[in-house]
């Protein structure tokens, strides 16, 4: 069997391959043409501060035009010709707005911002399939992009009035009269300290301090009655003082256990379903700055170790192929675009509950490599195949150079090897293969 890609495991070559390989679709969503092989050549330090980069001029997210959406108002009475338009509109805005998202991915010369704004849309988990105004979730989502490498206590407090989030988990129902818990606990249990690390009377009197907020579900709207707020003291984690939205927020990203839990579900969901993080790596977000732990993360030495796998998600799976294929996602059919991700399991602005999207072994199901398949046949259709303009001998390393793939499996080189005299066949078979689809 020919020896596709050069060293052995153990050996740097291997391990830079490896970490750079890593770094690049964890953080970035995955290379671009070309980009593999020269930050190889530059060295594992030009890896990490190229994933890194932000706040930069980027064409490419200028590129992409932002859908206007209106607010539509209060939802017609049904079967009438109203709300056939109404649900029209929510149905074309929703569209837009994925595609534009997908777009922005896909695009930017600095993924960073845009992949750590996907990270925290899963974390902060909230559906268009309730709220149903795709305008509220386009403000949470421009609330997520700015404090995505911010402070965390701030973006807390942000969301604690979020609109879209106040709808989603019932806090238009929560009135002096008959409190609404599902804020309170969710805000604790999911988003800032974990399981089992409060009580239920913190959660009743947390209940109490997110008294009082109002949400226009047309537009996300949030606007505070005093009259209508629970004023007198709160006790929440062992700690006194009347609480609003705001005070709550930054009393819970206080305790020392939110440093753990954030520290946890980044190692989690970049490094790995399987090992845990460092006990030093905690300290990196002492401050509660986000920048700072995922500069911990990217310099970290979690790179090399074998174990450190994560399977991509299906959105992370198909805005890496569209950048390597150069295909931005609006000029393929949204409607099929959508369909197929929504058949794998995972379309942007919709996941299934509170905890947000499955990950790991739940995307290699038989179904999601059906579309997967059928999603690969349609990206190539437009893709950019350059990369493999190499004599037939040089295509699967080629490959493996251009998607950014540390090393094939004997199994996957023999498949891809087979696949030379179709460059087209060639590409799907290395988008469906595991080094692909798993980031190994």
């Amino acid at each position: 069997m020919p020896k596709y890609i050069s060293g052995v495991r153990g050996t740097p070559s291997y391990a830079q391959r490896l970490a750079t390989a890593r770094l690049l679709h964890r953080f970035n969503f995955g290379p671009t043409p070309g980009q593999y092989t020269e930050l190889l050549r530059r060295g594992i330090g030009a890896t990490q501060a190229t994933v890194l980069k932000r706040g930069l001029a980027d064409p490419g997210i200028d590129s992409v035009v932002t859908p206007v959406l209106a607010d539509l108002g209060e939802i017609p009475n049904p079967n009438t010709p109203a709300a056939t338009a109404f649900w029209h509109a929510i149905a074309t805005s929703n569209t837009e707005m994925v595609m534009w998202w997908l777009d922005r991915m896909v695009m930017s010369h600095y993924p960073l911002a845009e992949r750590m704004t996907w990270f925290w849309h899963g974390h902060w988990a909230t559906s268009v399939s309730k709220v149903e105004y795709p305008l509220s979730m386009m403000k949470q989502n421009n609330t997520l992009r700015r404090y995505a490498l911010a402070n965390f206590e701030d973006m807390t407090k942000e969301m604690a009035v979020d609109g879209a989030l106040n709808y989603w988990l019932d806090n238009v129902d929560n009135y002096l009269s008959s409190p609404n818990e599902n804020l309170a606990r969710e805000l604790m249990e999911l988003m800032t300290l974990g399981v089992n690390k409060f009580t239920q009377d913190d959660v009743t009197a947390a209940a109490r301090a997110l008294t009082g907020y109002s949400t226009t579900q047309s537009n996300g709207a949030v606007t505070f009655s005093a009259k209508d707020h629970y004023s007198r003291p709160l006790t929440v984690l062992g700690a006194t003082s009347e609480l609003n939205a705001e005070g709550l927020a930054a009393l819970i990203v206080s305790k020392a256990q939110n440093t753990k839990f954030i520290t946890d579900r980044m190692w989690f969901r970049f490094v790995s379903s399987s090992t845990t993080p460092p006990a030093t790596l905690a300290r990196s977000f002492a401050g509660r700055d986000i920048s700072s732990l995922v500069n911990a993360l990217v310099h970290s030495n979690a790179w090399n170790e074998p174990g450190n796998s994560l399977v991509k998600s299906p959105v992370e799976w198909f805005v890496g192929a569209c950048r390597a294929l150069r295909v931005q996602p609006s000029t393929l059919s949204a409607v099929d675009v959508q369909w197929k991700l929504s058949q794998m399991g995972q379309i942007p602005f919709n996941p299934p509950n509170v905890g947000g999207w499955p990950y790991g072994q739940a995307w290699l199901s038989g179904v999601a490599f059906q579309y997967r398949f059928e999603l690969a046949e349609t990206i190539l259709a437009k893709g950019d195949l350059a990369p493999l303009s190499v004599p037939k001998s040089k295509m699967v390393q080629a490959c493996a150079d251009w998607l950014g793939v540390a090393e094939w499996s004997r199994r996957t080189a023999s498949t891809l090897s087979a696949a030379t005299g179709n460059p087209a066949e060639l590409a799907v078979a290395a988008l469906l293969s595991p080094e692909y689809v798993v980031s190994t």
